[in-house]
């Protein structure tokens, strides 16, 4: 795990400021403690950086920048290779030689042979730049869920690259502007897409995207898609599938069990981290070393249950309880890790079990994607479970539902649901997924600033899941679904969550069920076989039954999240007051004083989630404005 950095001056080939790249180099010393590497082609103009968190080969032949035998091949690389082992023989009988045992020189000698066609060779996560001194070539790859994070910056002399936004701030000459897009999203959604950032002029690789640069010419290549794993090739028995999800279930948790520094676990107590954790049991001669994290409130508090599985596979276990008192120290820290806004609560828990584990292990393995591979999302079943009500036509929907909703107080319980009933089927999925409703949205911002930026709900505000959606038009209701929270909610806001507060930690995070393999048997069962009587993980908890207890395959899901209600309208009322009508923040223009004053006065009601949640999204988007521009106003 590492950070990787590069800046070629294409245009002109002048020699890279070396001061600059040392200076991106050195911002993600977080993401690679144990090393820097530099590596500079003034002839060519490039210039690339590395941050090295030692995990496979921890000896120096395993350093980047790294080149092939002659010099003319350049690899940085962030990430893992998971079958590295398997692709290594096959190189070396075309007769090439290795100098170390990492993973990284696999992917340098496969460029050698298959050129940017390798990605769909690789099975891991990874955020790389290969370097082709011969083609003055460029090439960029992201993982195919997204697991590794990859931004670029281009203008018409030169390509700036960093697996974190930050890294390419460093350059004084990159601008600092708002993509009022980006902002409208993250308002809707709580976080930006790729292949979009908060900055105009700054881009993410997309999951499953190589991007090829030679010189003025850019080529974007999508090797891998989820969507057609959904097609059921095969319909065979309940038996048949579970056996096959089992042996791959160990494949793909041995398979991360490669390390040479020590491995933990993550473990919630929900069924996905607890299966992971019962594989690892039965693989380790050692007692596998879990971490869980917990709240004084029970409704959040899923300590019992991690305990219950620690138990059972007599884990080396560790806990910690999360304070509402600690956030407000935590908060400014998180703002500048994830360097866009970014408005997931659950942050909080996955930084501090990654602050645990790294005190005992530098590796360690999650549960992370069960969810959107296996429809556990209990949204999953409400859409379903609604289908009822969308049978009545869209006109009479909106009488019944859309304008007595109209009328009902911002925030009132129910109003989002009877807004939902209202809507076409297009338009549903979207606004479920919205952090803060169009209603509650429009009653908070400043007209004259929400008006000049396009802030005010829009289709562009949801317009990344909308088109994913029409995307998977062909699929069932249940795949689609799946398939979009696949492609949007997972990179951009799961995956984004674990990568920053682990590397914020210098942890790496590795997640079975985020295997492509994995995610393409699943997508490919019949859904009646992931989502059945209401519940999802059908087949999975199935598989289950012979290592987990009933008491963890049947429990009731619990969100990895923050009392959100409990802490905004007890302990934390006055932090965010103190924060959002602080005269910083509304001389920016964004919010309306008066209107924000009544959100918190309304959010002192525990059962007031929707409003609880808008502030903590205005808290998050404040405290980025606050890190990365200053006293900077919108307008």
């Amino acid at each position: 795990m590492c950070g990787i950095c590069g800046v070629w001056n294409y245009k002109n080939c002048d020699p890279v400021n070396r001061d600059l790249l040392k200076s991106m180099t050195d911002g993600m010393i977080h993401r690679g403690p144990d090393d820097r590497g530099l590596y500079f082609d003034d002839a060519a103009g490039i210039g690339l950086g590395f941050r090295r968190l030692a995990i496979i080969d921890l000896s120096p032949a395993a350093r980047q920048p790294m080149s092939n035998e002659d010099g003319s091949v350049w690899l940085v690389f962030n990430g893992e290779i998971y079958n590295f082992l398997t692709l290594r023989p096959k190189l070396e009988k075309r007769g090439h030689c290795f100098h170390s045992n990492s993973d990284s020189e696999v992917i340098i000698h496969n460029y050698e042979e298959r050129g940017s066609d390798i990605f769909g060779d690789l099975n891991g996560m990874f955020g790389l730049a290969i370097w082709d001194a011969p083609k003055r070539r460029l090439v960029m790859a992201r993982d195919r869920l997204g697991k590794k994070p990859l931004y670029y910056y281009r203008d018409s002399k030169r390509l700036i690259f960093a697996s974190e936004l930050k890294a390419i701030l460093a350059d004084p000459f990159v601008s600092r502007e708002i993509n009022e897009t980006a902002l409208a999203e993250y308002l809707a959604l709580g976080y930006v897409s790729a292949p979009q950032t908060i900055f105009k002029g700054i881009n993410k690789v997309s999951p499953g995207h190589s991007l090829i640069f030679e010189g003025e010419r850019i080529e974007v290549r999508r090797y891998w898609d989820w969507l057609p794993a959904f097609q059921v090739k095969a319909v065979r028995s309940e038996g048949e599938y579970i056996e096959e999800l089992r042996a791959l279930l160990k494949t793909i948790v041995a398979e991360r069990l490669i390390s040479d520094v020590p491995l933990g676990a993550f473990l919630s107590g929900g069924v996905d981290s607890s299966a992971v954790v019962a594989v690892m049991a039965g693989l380790s001669s050692q007692p596998v070393k879990t971490f869980s994290i917990g709240f004084k409130q029970d409704a959040f508090n899923e300590l019992p249950y991690a305990r219950l599985v620690a138990e059972r596979f007599g884990t080396e276990h560790y806990e910690y309880i999360v304070e509402p008192e600690a956030l407000c120290d935590l908060v400014p820290n998180l703002v500048k890790q994830f360097d866009e806004p970014f408005a997931d609560s659950s942050a909080v828990p996955t930084y501090y079990v990654a602050k645990m584990a790294r005190q005992e292990v530098t590796v360690c393995l999650s549960g992370d994607g069960g969810d959107e591979a296996m429809a556990g999302y209990p949204r999953y079943s409400k859409a379903i479970r609604e289908g009822i009500v969308y049978r009545l036509p869209l006109e009479l929907r909106r009488v019944l539902f859309g304008l007595p909703a109209q009328f009902l107080p911002v925030g009132f319980k129910g109003e989002h649901m009877l807004q939902r009933f209202a809507l076409a089927q297009a338009e549903r999925y979207p606004f479920a997924m919205r952090q803060v409703s169009k209603k509650l949205l429009a009653f908070l911002l400043a007209p004259d600033t929400a008006y000049q930026f396009n802030l005010l709900p829009s289709p562009s505000s949801t317009a990344c899941v909308e088109q994913a959606l029409e995307r998977a038009g062909n699929l069932d209701f249940l795949s689609r679904l799946q398939y979009t929270d696949g492609v949007t909610y997972l990179p951009d806001d799961i995956l984004v969550k674990v990568d920053r507060t682990s590397m914020a930690n210098s942890l790496e995070v590795r997640a079975p069920l985020l295997d492509y393999r994995f995610m393409e048997f699943m997508a490919g069962l019949p859904p009646d076989l992931r989502w059945r009587d209401g519940k999802g993980k059908y087949i999975f908890k199935k598989a289950m039954r012979s290592l987990l207890p009933d008491e963890i395959l049947f429990r009731k899901k619990m969100g990895f999240g923050i009392p959100l209600q409990d802490w905004f309208s007890h302990e934390l009322n006055g932090y965010a007051s103190e924060i959002l009508l602080d005269h910083q923040t509304l001389q920016r223009g964004l919010w309306n004083p008066e209107k924000v004053k009544i959100l918190l006065n309304k959010a002192r009601n525990r059962n007031a989630y929707a409003l609880q949640n808008a502030i903590w999204v205005m808290l998050m988007l404040e405290m980025w404005w606050r890190t990365y521009l200053g006293n900077n106003r919108t307008t």
